[in-house]
């Protein structure tokens, strides 16, 4: 199958959805192969479906991201074009769970050397 017409397909794939997720985006860097994928299956569900995207960077952060600026400025076109953007900020709640788990751990030791003593 020549590779223009598998990527049709797999662009279709990845773009039926009417809701697709994105998440953790910036969680690793981009090389501009896979820069230029994301922004071809976003560039196709463009207009047609929903996104969720999630990340742990600002939007100007995402040079750290994406190789080149003019991947970005397409990508936060597409993306914040009649988008809701929601900021939420403070500690991740899985940093939180497992700083409240280490904590249950370190306590559970303590008490039970006390017992030995």
């Amino acid at each position: 199958m020549p590779l223009d017409r598998l990527r049709r397909r797999e662009f279709r794939f990845y773009a039926r959805p009417s809701l697709m997720a994105l998440d953790e985006v910036g969680y690793l860097a981009y090389d501009a192969q896979a820069a230029d994928l994301l922004f071809e299956i976003v560039n196709h569900s463009y207009g047609r479906n929903s996104i969720v995207l999630t990340t742990n960077k600002a939007f100007k952060e995402w040079n750290t991201v994406f190789p080149n600026a003019t991947c970005i400025a397409a990508l936060l076109d597409r993306l914040t074009h009649h988008a809701e953007v929601t900021l939420i900020e403070g500690d991740s709640y899985r940093k939180r769970e497992s700083e409240q788990e280490t904590a249950a751990r370190k306590k559970g030791k303590h008490e039970g050397k006390s017992h030995a003593d």
